[in-house]
């Protein structure tokens, strides 16, 4: 479909809500294609994945980057190896902070385009400072410099994802899901598959369909001048996710920021005023559980923010006593499939916040100096 034909179905249609509503469909795709690919994917990693003093960067830029944020506590956990998220904005900047030349390293690549200049650097630092270097490629786009260059690299397996999540629309949004889903589904296939996520992308169907148009406000029709994202663990990085969103589809207008519950008190709480709205991801794990629901008392209790909305699998009195969104009914999640609900709802959020304050989702920055691909970097030769 061109763009002119998908403009033409609504006045008010955009590639961005387009490719919010897709996502439970690419994530089942996508997920698909991992498992037929199981082989391929076993006989690259096995040999790695065996050495002790492996080391697994997940990296990428932007929003790429968070994916890594979000989902390496958790991998660590689950496989008892390395993980570790660290952008290629730092990779490029300071590589010997983050590369060890005689240790093993797998280079995990996030893209969506796969020609942002920092992830194709990053790969070439990693090849050139790593003794034994290896890559996966995660990437949208199949013409991209990084899925270019791994296929034809002996050190390298590519993934590519269904060609609608290469998002048409400024933000990142079917993309990085996808690219998520399906990395968890490399490393911990047991637990993430295509049987199994089933039931997370029937719930996040649920949640774009209660959403309907998108027109209604998701966490009221108030003025906000600022809103703040806090997630504890990998909800952490959603958060951060849910922040960038807001900042890139209303071109700044609404500030955003982020932090864990725990750490919000340390000096980012003085932000809060009467023109902000506080979002908090509840977790699902008991423990981490009650650090969530004492700050959201705390905030409540303080009535310095405009609203406090907390987002949860499950109520309690502490989440019904104040504004709440609980997710649609259904087995109980953990922390890693939550976040997939989460992100929907903060996009939803940012695309309805975009157009209330006219500005063209696609295309948000009106002054062109913030690009889909990154325009203006230069990369300097490593000399060291």
């Amino acid at each position: 479909m061109s763009e002119t034909e998908f403009a033409s179905i609504s006045g008010t249609a955009t590639w961005t809500e387009k490719e919010i509503r897709q996502q439970p469909g690419c994530w089942i795709k996508s997920l698909k294609n991992i498992e037929s690919q199981r082989i391929e994917i076993d006989n690259f990693l096995t040999p790695l994945l065996q050495k002790p003093d492996l080391q697994i960067i997940l990296t990428g830029a932007g929003t790429s980057a968070f994916i890594g944020d979000i989902i390496a506590p958790w991998l660590s956990r689950q496989t008892d190896k390395n993980f570790v998220a660290v952008p290629t904005t730092d990779l490029v900047t300071n590589p010997v902070d983050y590369l060890s030349p005689h240790r093993p390293t797998l280079l995990v690549s996030f893209a969506r385009s796969g020609n942002s200049p920092e992830s194709v650097a990053a790969v070439d630092l990693a090849n050139q400072l790593v003794s034994q270097c290896h890559h996966l490629i995660i990437t949208c786009n199949e013409a991209g410099s990084l899925y270019q260059n791994a296929v034809t690299s002996k050190n390298a397996l590519a993934l590519l994802m269904p060609a609608e999540t290469h998002d048409r629309g400024f933000a990142m949004t079917s993309s990085i899901s996808t690219m998520m889903a399906s990395c968890l589904a490399v490393f911990a296939p047991k637990t993430i598959n295509s049987q199994s996520f089933q039931d997370v992308a029937t719930r996040c169907e649920q949640i774009i369909d209660s959403q309907g148009d998108f027109s209604d406000p998701l966490f009221g029709d108030l003025p906000f001048k600022r809103v703040v994202y806090l997630g504890s663990g990998g909800l952490q990085g959603v958060a951060r996710e849910s922040a960038l969103k807001v900042l890139e589809l209303t071109a700044g207008k609404l500030a955003a920021f982020y932090d864990s519950p725990t750490g919000f008190r340390h000096g980012p709480k003085s932000l809060v005023n009467g023109e902000t709205l506080v979002v908090l991801f509840v977790s699902s794990h008991p423990y981490t559980r009650q650090y969530d629901l004492d700050l959201l008392n705390e905030l409540r209790r303080d009535q310095q923010a405009m609203r406090v909305v907390a987002i949860s699998a499950s109520g309690s009195p502490e989440i019904i006593a104040g504004p709440h969104i609980l997710l649609p009914a259904s087995r109980d999640f953990i922390d890693i499939e939550q976040a997939f609900c989460f992100l929907i709802y903060s996009q939803i959020f940012a695309l309805s916040e975009s157009i209330k304050a006219g500005i063209t989702p696609d295309t948000p920055s009106a002054s062109g100096t913030v690009n889909r691909v990154v325009k203006g970097v230069v990369i300097h030769p490593w000399k060291g």
